[in-house]
């Protein structure tokens, strides 16, 4: 594996003790809703993951197997979202990791996140090949049911939430309302899942974000006041480990822009 990017902020405040991570956890995995592990291992692999050591995360989670392999996916997942700066790379690293959500699925078919990380993983593959060759290719379909999926086993789940309401808002703004009914998306499901991830998850900045950036998908400039406002919110958010810095980060790059 060739060396990654590394985090590129002080991870002090993130380094979490297991002690430390488990009395965090509740609010750390209010996001994915993933259970507090039972095994030392997969705890220490989320450890690393929550202070943006997200090469070792994966080493760690997929060596200690099990729900480990969640903790490696959504390392590597966020490490290509973020940090990873070679496009073919970034796709490469996602396709890995809806393969092996997609294995999971099939050992633990009741496992929420094995659901989501393929939808995540396959949903930002879609867009750095772009959504209507994507769409064609069939993974509009595969991504919509597997977060729909996710949400049936875990209602509390506001990530999955906040990608569901990214899809009907990603395909409307790309293939029009009219074509997007064909992939099942719609306007209202769109907004009503964002509105369902923030009341789930009210100090997430990446819901936040997602929001302001499907409002103005969905609704035009009309609601750019209103997405000004969710931006300056997440910028504002007070992040508890490295990929909410990087969330909280990228909030204040929008307002840049």
């Amino acid at each position: 594996m060739a060396k990654w990017t590394a985090f590129p902020h002080d991870a002090a405040d993130y380094t979490y003790a297991p002690a430390e991570l488990k009395k965090h956890w509740a609010r750390l995995h209010a996001g994915d809703a993933e259970p507090l592990p039972t095994d030392a291992k997969v705890l220490a692999a989320w450890a690393l993951f929550h202070a943006g050591e997200f090469q070792k995360a994966v080493e760690a989670g997929l060596k200690a197997g099990g729900a480990g392999i969640t903790a490696a996916n959504k390392a590597q997942a966020i490490y290509a979202n973020y940090l990873e700066k070679s496009e073919k790379t970034k796709l490469a690293l996602f396709m890995e990791v809806a393969e092996r959500a997609e294995a999971q699925i099939a050992a633990d078919p009741k496992n929420a996140n094995a659901h989501y990380f393929m939808a995540y993983a396959l949903g930002r593959y879609s867009q750095g090949i772009s959504i209507a060759k994507a769409l064609a290719q069939g993974l509009g379909g595969k991504v919509k049911s597997a977060l729909e999926t996710t949400i049936r086993l875990a209602p509390k789940h506001a990530d999955a939430h906040i990608a569901l309401g990214a899809f009907h808002a990603e395909v409307i703004d790309k293939v029009g309302s009219l074509l997007g009914r064909t992939q099942g998306a719609s306007k209202d499901a769109g907004l009503a899942m964002f509105k369902t991830a923030l009341k789930l998850n009210p100090t997430s900045a990446i819901a936040m974000v997602e929001y302001a950036n499907g409002m103005v998908m969905l609704e035009g400039d009309k609601k750019m006041k209103e997405a000004t406002r969710l931006y300056e919110e997440a910028a504002a958010c007070v992040p508890m480990d490295a990929m909410e810095r990087l969330d909280v980060e990228m909030a204040k790059a929008e307002l840049e822009d």
